[in-house]
C-alpha cells in the first residue's frame, strides 16, 4: 500500500540553525503539513534525516501514517532533514499542538535532551525510536536489540573468515553521537575481545565515523590500511554504507571479495556487493515491525491506556548516563549471507528486478532468485 508523503517542510529560521538549545519562536504553520483541529486525539513523529538511511521516507512514513489512521489517531509526521534547529522548531509545534505522545529519531542526545525536557514541561510523554537519547526522560524506547545486532556481524565475520590464527581486523563503527552505534560496538566486543585478547585475532584499529557518512569513512579506512602496510584480512563495518566505503578501497588494492567485510541493513546496494561476494554478510531488522511496533505503543499512550502501553513494553534497556531502566520494545534481527538473499525477496522486502539488475543477473539466477 502506498501512501502520498508529507513533504512540506520546517523552513527554520536561521537563529534556530545556528542555536540548538534556544527557542525558535512562533514555527510557520504554513510550512509544516499541520494536523486538522478535530476531535482525533494528535500523535507526533519526528523523523530525523533522509541521508542515513532510505527507510524514514520510504517506509516510516507511510507505514505510521497507515496505523495511525486506522487507530483514529491523527498523524503529525515531520522529517528533521538532519538539522538540530529543524528537530526543536519542529517538536515546539507539535508540543504548542498539545500533541498526545511525541516519537522522535534523535539527530543526537542533545538535541534529544532539549525536545524533551520542552516536552516533559508541558507534560507530554515522549517515546525514543530507533535511537536512544542519554540522559533522557522518555517514557518508552523502541528499536532493535543493538548488542544482538553487532554479535550477529562479528559472528557473520567470523563464519566468513574461517580459520586464519592472527588474521588481522579493523573495526569500522558508526556515528559515536548514536548510541545504537555503541550497542552494536558492544556486540562486536563480546564475541570479538575474547580472539583478540587470547591473539587468535589482531585488532588493527577500531574508528568511529561521524554521522555513519561513507564519505568520511572512505579516507579514514584508507588510512588505516596504509598505516598497518596495506594489510587486513577482515573489515568489521557496521552498515552497508561503511561496508561500501571499505569495498571501494579494497578493490584499488586488488582485496575486494578476498577480505571478509560485514555490514547491516539489508540494504539493495548491500545486497548486491554480497552477491558479487565482496561482502561478507548484512544484518536484516525490518522496518514495518518497528514501525508496527511504536504505533502500537503510541496508539496506547495517546488514548490514555498506560497500563496497556506498559504491556507492549517487554524489556528494559539501561541508559548508561541517565543511570535507569527505560521500559522498550527490543526487536530482533537475522543475518543475511549469500545464500540467504533469495529469502528477501521471496518475502517481498526487495524486487528481484531492482536487486539483479546488470551484471548480476546471472548470479541471482545460479542462486534461483526470482520475481518482479
Amino acid at each position: 500500500m502506498n501512501f502520498a508523503p508529507m513533504r512540506r517542510r520546517v523552513m527554520a529560521t536561521s537563529a534556530c540553525l545556528v542555536l540548538l538549545l534556544s527557542a525558535c519562536g512562533d514555527a510557520d504553520e504554513s510550512a509544516l503539513t499541520l494536523p486538522s483541529r478535530g476531535p482525533k486525539p494528535i500523535v507526533g513523529v519526528i523523523l530525523p534525516d533522509q541521508t542515513s538511511s532510505s527507510r524514514w521516507e520510504e517506509q516510516d512514513r507511510p507505514l505510521l501514517t497507515q496505523a495511525f489512521n486506522y487507530a483514529d489517531i491523527e498523524p503529525f509526521i515531520e522529517n528533521a532533514n538532519g538539522d538540530e534547529g529543524r528537530f526543536l522548531q519542529i517538536a515546539e509545534e507539535m508540543i504548542r499542538r498539545k500533541v498526545k505522545v511525541l516519537v522522535t529519531t534523535p539527530l543526537s542526545s542533545a538535541g534529544g535532551l532539549a525536545v524533551q525536557k520542552k516536552a516533559k514541561d508541558a507534560g507530554i510523554p515522549v517515546i525514543d525510536y530507533d535511537r536512544l537519547t542519554l540522559g533522557g526522560s522518555a517514557e518508552y524506547y523502541v528499536s532493535f536489540d543493538g548488542v544482538n545486532v553487532g554479535q550477529l556481524q562479528a559472528e557473520g565475520m567470523l563464519s566468513c573468515l574461517g580459520e586464519r590464527p592472527g588474521a588481522q581486523v579493523i573495526e569500522m563503527e558508526g556515528a559515536p553521537t548514536d548510541h545504537n552505534a555503541t550497542l552494536f560496538a558492544q556486540g562486536h566486543k563480546s564475541v570479538l575481545g575474547p580472539k583478540y585478547e587470547s591473539g587468535a585475532l589482531k585488532l588493527v584499529k577500531t574508528q568511529a565515523v561521524d554521522g555513519w557518512k561513507a564519505d568520511i569513512g572512505k579516507p579514514l579506512f584508507e588510512e588505516i590500511l596504509n598505516g598497518n602496510g596495506g594489510k587486513v584480512d577482515a573489515v568489521v563495518a557496521a552498515n552497508d554504507g561503511l561496508a561500501g566505503a571499505a569495498i571501494e578501497v579494497l578493490r584499488t588494492k586488488n582485496l575486494a571479495g578476498k577480505v571478509p567485510v560485514t555490514g547491516q541493513d539489508a540494504t539493495i546496494e548491500g545486497l548486491q556487493a554480497i552477491l558479487r561476494g565482496e561482502q561478507c554478510m548484512t544484518v536484516y531488522k525490518p522496518v514495518r515491525d518497528e514501525a508496527e511496533a511504536v504505533a502500537r505503543l503510541a496508539i496506547a499512550v495517546a488514548r490514555g491506556d498506560l497500563d496497556g502501553a506498559d504491556d507492549l513494553a517487554t524489556g528494559n534497556l539501561r541508559d548508561p548516563v541517565a543511570q535507569r531502566d527505560i521500559k522498550s520494545v527490543l526487536l530482533g534481527a537475522t543475518l543475511i549471507k549469500k545464500d540467504s538473499v533469495r529469502r528477501l525477496v521471496t518475502e517481498g522486502v526487495v524486487k528481484a528486478q531492482e536487486l539483479c539488475a546488470g551484471d548480476l543477473a546471472a548470479v541471482c539466477a545460479g542462486q534461483d532468485i526470482v520475481g518482479s
